[in-house]
């Protein structure tokens, strides 16, 4: 087992959620100034919230919803290989943030990382799938059990929750799971 690559890719996850928390509170200070960098569905400048909008959150409940599933989830991904995180963090936020750039609702902003926690389910719920080696399979089974009700979070049942970026993370983690299925 690579640990100098797990060490390493620690550390950028947690770096990013950092890095989220200080938007958060730099956001917060300026009363969501930051905000309008987001997914804005159908417009050129609303495409850089695809760097943008996992980075981004609205209020506090919602960054701590996002917290802590990010910061497992990521770590999963990175426990299964390390070589896999940063291209999974990145294909997942790619994904979420086209697809509420796509089907999003005109004049809508998508923020929050759970595009890319939900890339990361999708990952994680099929890499055993394709990989069929011990550990992406234990992986695998444990986040189905404990995580696979999130699933339901690509439906459109509450408002204001950007069920488009989910549907688009989950599709884009499960293409990389395809993906990286060998390596």
């Amino acid at each position: 087992m690579n640990t100098n690559g797990h060490r390493e890719q620690t550390k950028i996850l947690l770096m990013m959620f950092a890095a989220m928390w200080a938007v958060f509170v730099i956001s917060s200070v300026t009363g969501g100034a930051l905000l309008w960098l987001g997914v804005i569905p159908r417009t050129v400048l609303g495409l850089r919230g695809l760097v943008f909008a996992p980075f981004l959150h609205g209020s506090l409940a919602h960054i701590v919803s996002n917290s802590i599933p990010f910061l497992i989830l990521g770590w999963l991904v990175i426990l299964r290989d390390p070589r896999h995180f940063l291209p999974v963090t990145l294909i997942s936020a790619i994904g979420s943030g086209l697809m509420a750039w796509l089907i999003g609702a005109p004049g809508s902003v998508h923020i929050g990382a759970s595009g890319v926690i939900f890339g990361y389910l999708g990952f994680l719920m099929l890499a055993g799938w394709w990989a069929r080696n011990f550990l992406s399979i234990a992986i695998s089974v444990i986040v189905v059990l404990l995580w696979g009700g999130m699933v339901v979070g690509v439906m459109p049942v509450s408002a204001g929750v950007s069920w488009q970026a989910h549907l688009g993370g989950l599709i884009a983690g499960i293409y990389a799971a395809r993906y990286y299925r060998t390596t």
